[in-house]
C-alpha cells in the first residue's frame, strides 16, 4: 500500500497548537528520509572488525554534532551539545557493543540498542520521553555513516520554504537558515520541545502538533499562522499575500519598539530576556531587554564529565554579569537531572525523573554541590560589582525555601525561587516569607497541573499555557507576591506571546522573560494597552472553560 501523502483539497485549515507568532506563505520542504531497515540476516566475518567501524561512526557523529554546536549559540549550542552527550552515552553503547559482540552486524546492533533506550524513555514518561527523538536521530545519523552515505536531514532549500515533519532532529532544528525557512510546522511535539525552543530563539514562525500535516506532499504552496496556529494548505495566492503583508507590517510596527517596558498607561513591566550563556547574553544585549530573567546555568557543563571549578564558574557568569552592567541578572541554579544529565553529579536511576530528582533535589546527593556554584557566582559580583539575584528550580515547599534563601544569604546574594510545582503556587505566600522574589516556570508548571507529558503532541492541547488551571495558579502566585511587596515574574516560554504577556501583566506579573527574539513584540504588544485592559482580559481568561475560548476572550479586549 503506498503511504505517499495525499493533499488536502486546497482551503483546508489544519490546526495546531501555536508556537512562535508570525504569518509566512511558500512551498514546503521536508527532512531527507532516514536509512531504511538493514537485512537482518547479514552477518559480520569479524565482530571486532565490526565493533570498531561501530565506534568509529559514533566517534564521527559526534564530532559533527559538537562542531556544530560551537558554530551556534544560546538554545541551539545547548540542543547540539545535549545530542552529543546523548551520543556518547554509555548504556546504549555498551547494549550495542553487545550486540555486535555476539555476531549482530553494526548497523542492526544500532537499531536495536536504540529501540530498546526508547521503548524504556517512552515508558519513563516526562521529560525522558523527549529524549526518544534525539535517539532516533543519534541512531539515523550513525547507520548513515557505517553505509557511507549523507547523514539524513533537512535540503538547502533553493526559495524561502515552511519546514514541514513528523518532528525534527534536534541537530537539524539548531542548524536552520531563517532566511530560508522561514516557518516550521510539525505534527508531533509540543509548545516546548526542542523545535519550538529553536523556532522561538530565531524568530521564525511555528506551529505545532498540528493534524493531518503528515499528509501535505513537499511541493504544496501553505500559509502558516503561529498566531492562530493553523497551516491552510493551497490558499487562494492573493489572500496570503495580504496576510503575509499584514503581519510584516505588524511586524515592522513592532521593530521600532526601543523599551522599555510600559502599558500605554504608564505601568511599568521589565521585559528580560532568557540566555543559556556570555555570548547569548550579549546577543540579547542587542535588544531592548531590560535584563536577564532566566539564566539557565547547566546549560553550561552538559558537556562535561567533571565539575567545574569555582573559578571556571566565575568566569562564565561573569560573561553573562558583564554583558548587562547595571541591570537585573537572574541566575538559576543547576536544574540538573531527568531530560539534562550533569556526568559530575550522582543521579539515581528512576522509573519517572520527570517527578524524581531534579533541580534543588539534586543538592540532597550531591554535597557541596550548591555552595560550590554560589561560590563562583559571589566571585562573579564581585568581580564585576553586578549583584545578580539566584533562584532555585524545582521548590516544592516553604521549608526548601528557607534552606536555599539561608545558603544565598551566607554567599551575600538575593534568593528566590522559581514556581514550576503547583504545591509552590498554592504556598507561594509562605514561601515568600524567606525570598525576596519568585519566577514561574509556566513549562512545567502546566505539565504538573495538568498531569501531561509537555513534550506529547496528544495532550499539546493540556498544557497550553493559556489553560485557565494554570493561569489560576498564576494569578495565585501574583498575588502572594503583591500582598508581601515582593516581585514575581515569569521566565516560562509562556511570557514569549505577546497576547498572553498582557493577561499575566493583568493578574499581577511584574516583569517577563523570554527568549530574546521575543522582546520586542512582547514590549510593542504591552505599548498599545493600558492596565485596565489587561486586568479586564486576566479576567475574561479566569472564567474561560479552555485555552482557545481564553485566546478569543483575551484578543477581544486587547484587540
Amino acid at each position: 500500500m503506498s503511504t505517499r501523502p495525499q493533499a488536502h483539497p486546497s482551503g483546508t485549515v489544519l490546526h495546531g497548537a501555536p508556537v512562535v507568532a508570525g504569518v509566512r506563505y511558500g512551498p514546503v520542504v521536508r527532512p531527507g528520509p532516514a536509512p531504511t531497515d538493514d537485512d537482518p540476516a547479514a552477518t559480520p566475518a569479524d565482530p571486532a572488525a565490526e565493533s570498531d567501524r561501530f565506534r568509529a561512526a559514533v566517534t564521527a557523529v559526534t564530532d559533527r554534532l559538537r562542531e556544530r554546536a560551537t558554530r551556534t549559540t544560546g538554545a541551539a549550542a545547548e540542543v547540539l551539545s545535549a545530542t552529543a552527550t546523548l551520543a556518547q552515552d554509555r548504556a546504549w553503547l555498551g547494549a550495542a557493543e553487545k550486540l555486535i559482540a555476539g555476531g549482530m552486524p553494526a548497523e542492526r546492533a544500532v537499531r536495536e540498542a536504540v529501540a530498546q533506550f526508547a521503548d524504556l524513555f517512552t515508558t519513563m514518561g516526562g521529560l525522558m520521553a523527549e529524549r526518544v527523538a534525539d535517539l532516533h536521530d543519534i541512531r539515523d545519523r550513525v547507520i548513515a555513516v557505517l553505509r557511507g552515505l549523507p547523514e539524513p536531514g533537512l535540503p538547502l532549500p533553493d526559495v524561502p520554504s515552511i519546514l514541514c515533519a513528523k518532528d525534527l532532529a534536534p541537530a537539524d532544528t539548531a542548524g536552520l537558515d531563517p532566511a530560508l525557512v522561514v516557518g516550521l510546522a510539525t505534527s508531533a511535539g509540543g509548545p516546548t520541545s526542542h523545535t519550538a525552543i529553536i523556532a522561538r530563539q530565531l524568530g521564525i514562525p511555528c506551529v505545532v502538533a498540528v493534524g493531518g500535516l503528515d499528509e501535505v506532499p513537499a511541493g504544496a504552496m501553505v500559509l502558516i499562522d503561529g498566531t492562530a496556529g493553523t497551516v491552510t494548505v493551497a490558499p487562494e495566492p492573493a489572500a496570503a499575500a495580504d496576510a503575509v503583508a499584514a503581519a510584516r507590517h505588524a511586524a515592522e510596527q513592532t521593530a521600532h519598539w526601543s523599551g522599555p517596558g510600559v502599558t500605554a498607561d504608564g505601568h511599568p513591566v521589565a521585559i528580560l530576556a532568557n540566555i543559556a550563556d556570555g555570548t547569548a547574553a550579549r546577543a540579547a544585549r542587542q535588544t531592548p531587554a531590560e535584563g536577564v530573567g532566566l539564566f539557565r546555568t547547566e546549560l553550561c557543563f552538559l558537556d562535561r564529565d567533571d565539575e567545574p571549578s569555582v573559578a571556571e564558574q566565575a568566569q562564565i557568569y561573569r560573561e553573562v554579569l558583564e554583558a548587562f552592567p547595571g541591570h537585573k541578572v537572574v541566575i538559576r541554579t543547576l536544574d540538573a537531572g531527568s531530560d539534562k544529565p550533569l556526568g559530575f553529579a550522582r543521579q539515581p536511576e528512576e522509573p519517572n525523573p520527570a517527578l524524581g530528582v531534579r533541580g534543588i533535589r539534586m543538592s540532597r546527593g550531591n554535597p557541596g554541590l550548591l555552595d560550590r556554584q554560589l561560590a563562583g557566582i559571589a566571585a562573579a559580583a564581585d568581580a564585576t560589582g553586578n549583584q545578580p539575584w539566584v533562584m532555585a528550580p524545582m521548590i516544592a515547599t516553604a521549608d526548601e525555601a528557607r534552606d536555599f534563601a539561608a545558603a544565598v544569604r551566607a554567599h551575600g546574594l538575593t534568593p528566590g525561587v522559581m514556581i514550576e510545582v503547583p504545591a509552590a503556587a498554592l504556598l507561594a505566600d509562605r514561601i515568600l516569607e524567606h525570598v525576596e522574589f519568585l519566577s514561574i516556570g509556566t513549562n512545567d508548571l502546566a505539565q504538573y497541573t495538568m498531569a501531561a507529558d509537555r513534550m506529547s503532541a496528544d495532550l499539546a492541547a493540556l498544557t497550553d499555557p493559556w489553560q485557565p488551571a494554570v493561569l489560576t495558579l498564576v494569578a495565585m502566585t501574583a498575588r502572594a507576591g503583591a500582598a508581601a511587596g515582593k516581585p514575581v515574574g515569569v521566565c516560562g516560554e509562556a511570557a514569549a506571546d505577546p497576547l498572553l504577556a498582557c493577561v499575566l501583566v493583568g493578574l499581577g506579573i511584574t516583569s517577563l522573560s523570554a527568549a530574546a527574539a521575543a522582546v520586542a513584540g512582547v514590549g510593542a504588544k504591552l505599548a498599545q494597552v493600558t492596565l485596565t485592559h489587561c486586568r479586564d482580559a486576566a479576567a475574561a481568561v479566569l472564567a474561560s472553560a479552555g485555552p482557545a475560548e481564553a485566546r478569543t476572550a483575551a484578543a477581544a479586549v486587547l484587540s
